[in-house]
């Protein structure tokens, strides 16, 4: 094994303050809506998804959660009364979580703001080409970090690597239909 050069150890570095800085940096531009970074992306794939519905499982692979913490929030949403918990009809050994009225205001009240977070401190400090690279060395990242491809982002990766301009039908895009499309049995379940 090779020491890291000093290239590599400033990128390293640079990506862990990445991951540190950026969820909190969203939390902020979320609080007037009161949720954080991680809730709204459990509202948003609920909002996007067949009847406002999905399977825990579904939505922890969809979020990129594990199924502990994925559940550990969506109880928080269910007190805060922005979703609602319930076995799911087609396999009572499942649950589902079910976006409320208030959840659907609370997301659409909240997405301008996360669009314009992540415009400020993300896209906007791309050049020209950037976020297509942006998005090509995460996921060359995410495929070493996810080989079993557990997460709905690295999934189906021949889908978005075959043009990656077509973002209907990758997974990675969060308003992609290719799950509805799949959704077989429980429709709150696209991986069925």
């Amino acid at each position: 094994m090779h020491a890291l050069s000093h290239e590599e150890r400033v990128a390293i570095a640079r990506l862990r303050a990445l991951l540190e800085l950026l969820p909190t940096a969203l939390d902020r531009h979320l609080v007037e809506a009161g949720v954080t970074a991680f809730e709204f992306s459990l509202l948003e794939a609920l909002a996007e998804a067949d009847g406002n519905r999905m399977r825990l499982t579904a939505l922890a692979a969809r979020t990129n959660a594990t199924l502990p913490r994925l559940s550990r929030v969506v109880s928080g949403l269910a007190q805060k009364g922005l979703v609602h918990k319930a076995a799911c009809e087609e396999d009572g050994r499942a649950t589902n979580a079910l976006l409320t009225d208030e959840g659907a205001r609370v997301y659409a009240r909240s997405r301008p703001g996360f669009d314009a977070a992540v415009r400020e401190m993300i896209l906007d400090a791309l050049e020209p080409g950037g976020v297509k690279r942006l998005a090509d060395i995460s996921y060359a990242i995410l495929g070493r970090l996810d080989p079993d491809r557990r997460m709905a982002v690295t999934a189906e990766a021949d889908v978005c690597a075959a043009d990656p301009a077509d973002a209907e039908g990758c997974p990675a895009d969060p308003a992609g239909e290719q799950s509805a499309a799949r959704a077989q049995g429980c429709p709150a379940d696209p991986e069925v």
